[in-house]
């Protein structure tokens, strides 16, 4: 079976104390996620979610590293996904210009709102992890 790696982040920004989620919708389907995309070459976790959040937004993000939380699963291809997902905070002036080829909308999302507008049960679990973690230090 094939692995397909791939990285990413849970962007987000502090509104009054409470996060706000950057989701983003596919050009190719109705599926809204977080910004990720596929590890190149011996590319690290790390680098790979800084590169494509910058492709996908045009945003210059720093990883928390302290904190992820990893998805595996199989997909309808039969090939196996194997993605990390970090935290990355940015500031609230920041500007998001989407790659129009990949993504076809994006929002900033208070909690709720991202659990609902997530399209796969296995990301909401993702929010809902990082949520606790940024506003409760759990892990």
């Amino acid at each position: 079976m094939i692995t397909e790696r791939a990285s990413g982040a849970v962007v987000y920004q502090l509104h009054d104390g409470q996060p706000q989620y950057l989701l983003l919708k596919s050009a190719t389907s109705n599926f809204w996620g977080f910004p990720k995309g596929h590890v190149e070459g011996d590319e690290s976790d790390i680098a790979t979610a800084v590169r494509e959040i910058r492709e996908e937004t045009q945003l210059n993000v720093t990883i928390d590293p302290e904190f992820s939380t990893v998805l595996d699963y199989d997909m309808r291809n039969g090939h196996h996904k194997h993605v990390v997902l970090y935290t990355s905070l940015v500031p609230n002036d920041v500007t998001v210009t989407r790659q129009v080829e990949e993504i076809s909308d994006y929002g900033w999302f208070d909690y709720a709102t991202a659990h609902a507008t997530l399209t796969f049960d296995n990301l909401k679990d993702v929010l809902t992890k990082t949520h606790a973690y940024l506003t409760e230090g759990a892990v």
